[in-house]
């Protein structure tokens, strides 16, 4: 097995800034995961579950207009890559489809028996055969443009509105939605800063963590599904005085690690659990090997606080605290050096 981390400050830190000016240009709340993932296909930051179906999407339109890129911003501001997004309208799922227009565009693209919105399969293939549809609309209408505007209009607005105004309609939600899209394309271009080579379970879990890179800290969040709204137990979840967990949407250290290798391994939901589910396969902090559980305590086994996964080259990947993302960060400073209890291998 073999994990290779490839990313050199200067380059995150230009990539950070990069990310920073494009969410203040734009003004997007950002409550999912944006950041990075495994490198390659052209396509970075979607959670790995989504990664096959948006290459196979975009590969099977003629369009070259619909890249990986813009099909993973769109479903990024659709549902924050959420399969139980619901719109007060009454959209459903990942892509955010009305009723009316799914009868139209969703097949059982993933072959379990069902034709659902939910389905991430379903719902990516039914979006991309819109979209390149939309995109065939755009270049035959004549209206002046960038036709991937004019078809993500249709996708928002329905075609009929952009044939009405013969361009973007001048709906402030469709026109916002239109600006989002074109301008957050480039943070899920690829290649990635973080590679991860090598088969197994554990560089399996660290390719599916790193899919969630960027996502918030939520104390008492997520799960194997995902991302979820956590909560405050009085002494976590607080920022600044304020009760935050309860409204974002995110992974707290456990949970990150349970979402990583779930349904593979179905460990605990707590740090402390998790040891105890896995601490019969101690590992020296000399022999680590990616996708190995860290702990740290503040007094032995009763004490854990916090766990992450080794990245591989003296790193991890983890959700560290409130008011933080899921990142990759040193071994050595990723928590307290005093703190750090040792590794087990699940």
């Amino acid at each position: 097995m073999k994990v290779l981390i490839r990313a050199v400050a200067a380059v995150t830190a230009l990539f950070v800034l990069a990310i920073l000016a494009v969410v203040a240009a734009v003004l997007v709340d950002e409550d999912g995961a944006v950041a990075t993932e495994t490198g390659g296909g052209g396509l970075r930051g979607v959670p790995e579950e989504f990664r096959p179906w948006i290459l196979k999407a975009a590969k099977e339109c003629a369009e070259p207009e619909l890249t990986p890129a813009l099909l993973a911003a769109q479903l990024h501001q659709e549902s924050r890559f959420q399969t139980s997004a619901t719109s007060p309208v009454g959209a459903k799922g990942p892509a955010q489809f009305m009723p009316a227009t799914w009868a139209t565009w969703g097949h059982d693209a993933d072959g379990n028996g069902a034709v659902s919105p939910r389905d991430i399969g379903d719902a990516v293939m039914a979006q991309g055969r819109m979209m390149c549809s939309l995109l065939r609309q755009a270049k035959a209408s004549g209206f002046g443009g960038d036709v991937r505007a004019l078809a993500l209009a249709g996708y928002n607005a329905g075609w009929g509105a952009v044939e009405k105004y013969r361009g973007i309609p001048p709906y402030e939600e469709t026109r916002t939605y239109v600006r989002i899209i074109l301008s957050t394309m480039q943070r899920f271009q690829g290649p990635s800063p973080l590679e991860v080579e090598g088969s197994g379970s554990g560089a399996d879990a660290v390719r599916k963590a790193a899919g969630r890179l960027g996502t918030p800290y939520s104390y008492g969040g997520g799960g194997p599904q995902g991302p979820s709204a956590g909560f405050c137990d009085g002494n976590a979840g607080y920022l600044g005085g304020r009760c935050v967990a309860s409204s974002t949407v995110g992974f707290d250290c456990s949970s990150l690690v349970q979402y990583a290798y779930w349904p593979v391994l179905r460990l605990p939901r707590t740090a402390a659990a998790q040891y105890g589910a896995t601490s019969d396969r101690p590992v020296s902090r000399r022999n680590l090997e990616p996708g190995d559980l860290l702990f740290w305590s503040r007094g032995g086994s009763g004490g854990i606080y916090h766990v992450a996964l080794y990245a591989g080259d003296g790193n991890v990947i983890h959700a560290p605290r409130t008011g933080r993302q899921v990142e990759v960060a040193p071994l050595a400073s990723a928590m307290p050096a005093g703190d750090y209890f040792g590794a087990t291998r699940p």
